[in-house]
Parts: C-alpha cells; structure tokens; sequence
C-alpha cells in the first residue's frame, strides 16, 4: 500500500516537467522545420514558374485531358470582357431611389402609347424608383447636357426592332428636358424610320427598322417564315452610313422565329422550319453571324458602335394570363440566374464585340463597346407595361384573359438605364 502511494505520488511529480519537455519539443520544430506544419498546396502553379525541362517531362509524361468546359449558364455566370473603359456595369444590384426618372408620362411627348403604362392606369409606381448600381463602380444619372454636348453635329442612329426604338424613345425623353426635339423624317409602317433634330446642338437622332441587321425578308401570309442573307447588311440602314457618325444596334427576338438561313444563294440551315428539307440548325450561331457582318462593316468605315445586349423577356404561363407579368418589384440579387437563351445570346453579342475591337484595335477613327444589360435587364420583371399596353384594362372589372405585353419597358422605367450606361460609356470614350 504505501509503495503504490509513493509510486503515485512520484508520478504526479514528474507529469509537470515530461509535459515541460513535450512542450519544448513541439516549440523546436515549428521553429526549425515550419514547413512540416502545412499541408500540400493544391494551387495550380502559373505557366511562368513552371517553365523548363522538369515542366516539358510533366506534359509529355501527363496524358492530354480535354479543355474544361465553360461554366454552366445555370449558375448565372457572366464572361466579362476585360479592361472594357475602366467600368463593369454588368454586375450589381438594383437600389431604391427616392428621386425617380427625369421625366414623366406627361412632360414627354415621343412616348409610344404602348409604353406609357402611368397614362394607361397602371396603379403602382414603385418601379419608377430603382436605379442600378455596379459593384465596383459608380454609374452616374443621366445628364441631357452632357450627351448633346459629345454628339454635337453628329447623327446617332438606332439600328435594330422594337427595342432598339424603345431604347431610342427613351433617349428622346431625357433629351427633351433641356432640348425640343423636332421630327424631321418619318416613314413606314408604325413609324419604323423616323428622325429627330435638336437644334440647340445640331444632333440629329434617327431609328432604322432592321430586326435582322443583315438583309432579310420578313415572314408573311404566304410565306411564314422568315429569310435571312448572312453575307451582307441591311440596306435599309446602310445606305445612310455616310450621313452616320454612331450607330446603336440592338435586335434579338425576330431570331425566334422561324426563318431560312442563307449565306449568298446557299441554304447553310433553318429554324422551327417544319416540312422543309433543310437542315435544323437553331438561330444562336446565325445570330453570331448577324453582328459578325454587321460590326465587320463598321469598323472597315470607322464609325463607332454600341451593342446593347439581349433584354429578356419576363412572360410566366400564358400571353394572355392574368400574371402574365404581374410582378411589382425587382428580382433580388440571388434570385433569378442568367442562364438559357438569355444566357446564349448575350454570349454571342460580347464575343463578336470583343472579336471586332481585336480587329480594329489599330484604327483611331473606331470605337466600340457593348451595352451589356441582360443581367440588369433580368433582375426587372416589374418593368413591363404588361396588361397596360392598352388603355384601363380594367375599367370594367376584372377580366379571365387579358393581353401583355411583358418584351418591352414602360417609360418611364428600366430601360432609362440602358442611356445612362451609354452615356458613361460615351465619356469614357472621351477622357
């Protein structure tokens, strides 16, 4: 008994210094090998560090793995175009605004009636009060001033559909604030080309209905489908080229409907082209070749260009459903991914941009950008006149059916950003 008590007593004694020694231990080896504390890097080493003989046997000896793929449209990844004038407008998040537009349904007389949703008794007016906010830069309002004083005797023509010509009467809008605009040329049906000329600073502003950019013949009774002519542009627009000092081209949902493709007199395929014998070939690649043609041409002519990227429609169920477009407030950030055809189209818009300004890099007399709203344009499903493209739908209460409108923007509303955004871009171009 008393052995094993000495024993114990003995133990608890040398506990405290065979813990001192432990301690001691660990203490000298993080001091002389810390490298032995860290676990295995799993960065890929840059090119730069692995160049040389050991970095030429890793290649021959590691079998040849196929490229990754690019990253999935489902998780809303963007592909950003590089140094593109110091400001990614593309990512951000739309902010209430306690200041709203410039304008209003009244004080601006150039409003198509099918977007003046306020004169048409639409109820709520909180989409008039967001404004978009880039993460990384400051975009700032639009300023009528500023953008008559950069085009001072120049021409800007819209060249695209209806949303060209929505974007352009938003344009209208904020120019009126400061300056009249007076219509000096209309023609075709619906007003397809008109033109605007603000004395104040000799600008004119002009639109040109081409929902292809290249030559195309559109669909009709007798032949529903559309035809499309990939090697050259429309001539309905390029005739005036001479008289043009900046073009704004802005298309994208005419390419959903069915059509022929053709490339001189050889059918190169089709889409939703049902009992024809031609080959399916969907419309992302041949909307590809659209502004492949079209920027080609005006960077050979020097003018300068801004590509406003696909704005995507916002239809739920049915065109004519009651909540067809119902919504009254932006998405928020994580809410809707840009992915699809939304995704698929903008691609092919940036891609060709950057592809043209590599091209024409080496001319002074040349500047282009692309106006890249679709994500912006996404997170806005409450800025459709959606049952209020007609007057008071429902001045006789409420109806099963009703027709939307859920492709084209209220004015005031988002689309006013799309201007602010060319606008900096435009000074940016100048600084």
């Amino acid at each position: 008994m008393g052995i094993q008590t000495h024993s114990h007593s003995l133990r608890r004694k040398l506990l405290p210094y065979a813990l001192y020694a432990l301690l001691l231990i660990a203490i000298c080896r993080l001091y002389f090998f810390p490298a032995l504390t860290s676990l295995p890097s799993t960065t890929t080493t840059t090119a730069a560090s692995t160049a040389g003989a050991g970095a030429a046997v890793d290649r021959r000896l590691t079998p040849k793995s196929p490229s990754p793929p690019p990253p999935s449209p489902s998780k809303g990844v963007v592909e950003e175009e590089s140094g593109t004038n110091g400001c990614d407008y593309t990512n951000g998040k739309w902010v209430h605004d306690k200041m709203g537009p410039l304008y209003n349904s009244t004080s601006c007389g150039t409003i198509k009636d099918g977007q003046n949703c306020e004169s048409h008794g639409r109820p709520d007016m909180g989409y008039l009060n967001w404004r978009w906010k880039p993460n990384k830069c400051h975009l700032p309002r639009f300023d009528p001033n500023t953008f008559l004083q950069l085009t001072k005797n120049r021409h800007v023509a819209f060249v695209g559909d209806s949303i060209a010509r929505n974007q352009l009467e938003s344009l209208l809008c904020l120019l009126a604030t400061v300056s009249v605009p007076n219509l000096i040329y209309t023609n075709g049906e619906d007003n397809k080309f008109r033109k605007w000329h603000f004395a104040s600073h000799n600008v004119s502003v002009s639109v040109y209905w081409s929902p292809f950019l290249v030559k195309g013949v559109e669909k009709s009774e007798e032949t529903p489908y559309n035809r499309l002519y990939f090697d050259s542009v429309n001539d309905v627009w390029a005739k005036d080229l001479d008289e043009i000092d900046m073009v704004v081209l802005s298309i994208g949902h005419w390419y959903l409907h069915p059509a022929v493709f053709y490339y001189g007199d050889s059918v190169i395929g089709c889409h939703a082209c049902n009992n024809k014998n031609h080959t399916e070939v969907g419309f992302y690649d041949v909307y590809g070749m659209a502004f492949n043609t079209t920027l080609k041409v005006l960077v050979n002519r020097g003018i300068d260009a801004i590509v406003t990227t696909f704005s995507p429609a916002h239809f739920e169920g049915d065109w004519d459903s009651l909540d067809a477009c119902s919504k009254t407030q932006p998405f928020e950030e994580n809410e809707k991914s840009l992915e699809g055809m939304d995704y698929e189209m903008r691609k092919q818009e940036v891609e060709q941009v950057i592809s043209a300004k590599k091209s024409g890099e080496k001319s002074k007399r040349f500047r282009l950008e692309a106006l890249d709203v679709t994500k912006l344009a996404l997170m806005r499903p409450d800025g459709h006149p959606g049952p209020y493209m007609y007057p008071f739908p429902f001045a006789n209460g409420k109806r099963e059916k009703v027709p939307n409108d859920c492709v084209h923007w209220c004015l005031p509303g988002p689309i006013d950003t799309w201007n602010e955004i060319m606008l900096d871009i435009m000074k940016r171009w100048n600084l």
